[in-house]
């Protein structure tokens, strides 16, 4: 029986993926001629998904996926389905990462970029480890900022923004700066108009351009989830992270700490990663990154 659902469901991946497609499209052609002549990318946040899933969702064309945890990303990216038959994917972190696990996220095959470098001290434990690396080409990374300065949130505080950006551009050689991420309040009403935090970061991006001469159309935008990327994509964002309007509701809180979706570590990140980090470890091991 589980296993007919899960079935079910990832057939329902295909259809629902095709609809946020139509829909970025949508929101794209209506967006104001003044923004950046950028086509929004689509991560598909794969957060407690199963390797099934992904899989499908890879067969009906999508390349980009994120993950939230340090744990999963490895579980997942190297695992030997996704290695063997999904050889094209596109792995994005965007979740919070401490720097005692920054070796572990760059040994992954097809890391694409991270989403969340919050700390100058992060960029600077990330660029040392991906020179180490001798990898070819500069790891992309975008600066989270806490517009919404809510304390449940990861990001560096606004005015501390631009002084990232210019660390990482001048002082971190194997790093690439691809822009700014926010999550911002969930849950605004747009009646209320634009949401702030979006507004926020684009005014960001305005000042950071203008400070170290970069063209607005190579500093990315990634705001806007499945509550609100339509919304996100019209005043700018050209990158946004989409889980639950693709993949469905996650399972809540209580039933995921009893039984996680097959294929991915169960337990949280703070007292597992241990764990799963040596599950994977001869897979890294034995794997040749590029």
């Amino acid at each position: 029986m589980k296993k007919a659902v899960m079935m079910a469901a990832d057939n329902d991946v295909g259809k629902t993926l095709k609809s946020v497609l139509e829909r970025i499209q949508t929101a794209c052609d209506s967006r104001s001629q003044d923004l950046p002549k950028v086509q929004p990318r689509l991560v598909a946040v794969s957060k407690t998904k199963a390797i099934s899933t992904i899989q499908t969702a890879y067969i009906h064309g999508q390349r980009h996926f994120g993950e939230n945890y340090v744990h999963e990303i490895i579980e997942k990216a190297t695992d030997p389905t996704i290695i063997n038959e999904c050889c094209d994917i596109r792995w994005h972190y965007v979740g919070h990462l401490q720097r005692n696990k920054v070796n572990k996220i760059i040994g992954i095959p097809n890391l694409f970029m991270v989403e969340s470098l919050d700390t100058p001290k992060l960029a600077d434990v990330l660029n040392a480890a991906w020179g180490r690396k001798k990898k070819v080409g500069k790891l992309k990374v975008m600066v989270q900022v806490n517009t919404s300065n809510e304390a449940s949130k990861h990001g560096c505080k606004l005015c501390d923004a631009e002084s990232l950006a210019g660390h990482i551009l001048l002082s971190c050689s194997n790093l690439e700066f691809n822009g700014l991420m926010t999550i911002g309040r969930v849950n605004h009403e747009l009646s209320q108009g634009p949401n702030p935090d979006f507004q926020q970061l684009v005014q960001c991006r305005e000042e950071i351009c203008k400070k170290f001469m970069l063209d607005k159309a190579t500093v990315e935008l990634s705001m806007g989830m499945s509550n609100d990327f339509e919304h996100a994509i019209s005043v700018g964002s050209t990158n946004v992270r989409v889980g639950s309007a693709i993949f469905g509701a996650r399972p809540d809180a209580t039933k995921q700490s009893k039984s996680r979706t097959k294929n991915v570590v169960s337990k949280p990140e703070a007292s597992n990663d241990n764990a799963a980090m040596n599950h994977v470890s001869q897979n890294l091991d034995s794997l040749t990154v590029s």
